[in-house]
């Protein structure tokens, strides 16, 4: 049994007729006469009545159509869906997010874009450092990560930079840095001015990139900082700013986060501290779907980049 006999068996039952269903195949009705005459073989007993006008559904017949129906309508339910994942627009997709990631403008309008774009697309989204996430990905727990700075070039992920910031200056509303700052209305204070200061930073394995760049900028106007605490995601580490505790470095998208209580400042003798946006996946990746949120995401990095322009 074929999918051709239960199709040539659909249109004459459909049709009530071998000529009108031949017509409407496009085939001679002898041939579909005797296709029909071995599918009744097969299944073992008569599925029409022959009329001297057409045909009538047996009674074996009448079930025989339901299930046929079923089954090519199966069918045709999987080449569009086996379409629609090799284009990916079907499928599940797993995305992770540094905590720094997520506060990014593009994150929100990234997710709501492609969902909108593909809703046969089930996504899947989590959370951890950069360090975790990509792990993650390495280990294929993850399709794709969105992090700040690369942990290391580690062989089997590549890594593409979609969007970039600077990097500001975090420091307590009533730090006298700040005050200074706000009476005369200006946002630009100098890194090196923090020299007696504690610095907060998230840990340097979950975030090594930004950790370091700091140091080096440090470094580079004078002084070593002193790292009063390390912490594990962003957040804490601008709650922490905001209770007292220390001064640290954050993205520029960030100046949202606790803004009544803490100073977002750009850093002018450190014009290097910059905070690039990556996306890290697998290298050789065959998942269509994949390829597809990355196209997605380097077109929705440039549009903003323009419109941030």
């Amino acid at each position: 049994m074929e999918l051709r006999h239960l199709r040539y068996f659909v249109a004459v039952a459909r049709s009530g007729s071998f000529t009108a269903a031949a017509a409407g195949l496009g085939i001679q009705q002898p041939p579909l006469s005797q296709q029909v005459r071995d599918l009744e073989r097969e299944v073992g007993y008569p599925l029409f009545e022959r009329l001297p006008r057409g045909v009538a559904l047996t009674a074996g017949g009448a079930v025989f159509l339901e299930e046929a129906e079923a089954i090519l309508a199966r069918v045709d339910a999987a080449v569009v869906r086996a379409g629609q994942a090799a284009h990916g627009t079907a499928g599940t997709l797993s995305v992770g997010f540094t905590s720094s990631a997520v506060i990014h403008r593009l994150a929100p309008a990234l997710l709501r874009g492609y969902r909108e774009a593909n809703p046969g697309v089930e996504l899947s989204v989590g959370e951890g450092n950069a360090a975790a996430l990509s792990e993650a990905v390495a280990a294929g727990q993850l399709d794709i990560a969105f992090i700040r700075r690369p942990v290391s070039e580690r062989s089997g992920l590549t890594y593409l930079a979609i969007a970039n910031e600077p990097l500001l200056l975090a420091l307590p509303m009533g730090h006298p840095v700040a005050v200074k700052a706000k009476r005369a209305g200006r946002a630009r204070v100098k890194l090196r001015d923090l020299a007696g200061d504690a610095f907060i930073l998230v840990r340097r394995p979950g975030a090594a990139g930004m950790y370091g760049d700091l140091i080096e900028a440090c470094h580079a106007v004078g002084f070593a900082p002193r790292i009063a605490a390390e912490v594990g995601q962003m957040l804490t580490n601008v709650t922490l700013v905001a209770a007292g505790v220390g001064v640290s470095v954050v993205p520029a998208s960030m100046r949202v986060v606790h803004a009544d209580d803490v100073f977002y400042g750009v850093a002018s003798d450190a014009p290097q501290l910059a905070a690039p946006l990556n996306i890290v996946t697998r290298i050789g990746s065959g998942n269509p779907t994949l390829a597809r949120f990355v196209a997605f995401a380097k077109s929705m990095g440039k549009a903003s980049a323009r419109a941030a322009r």
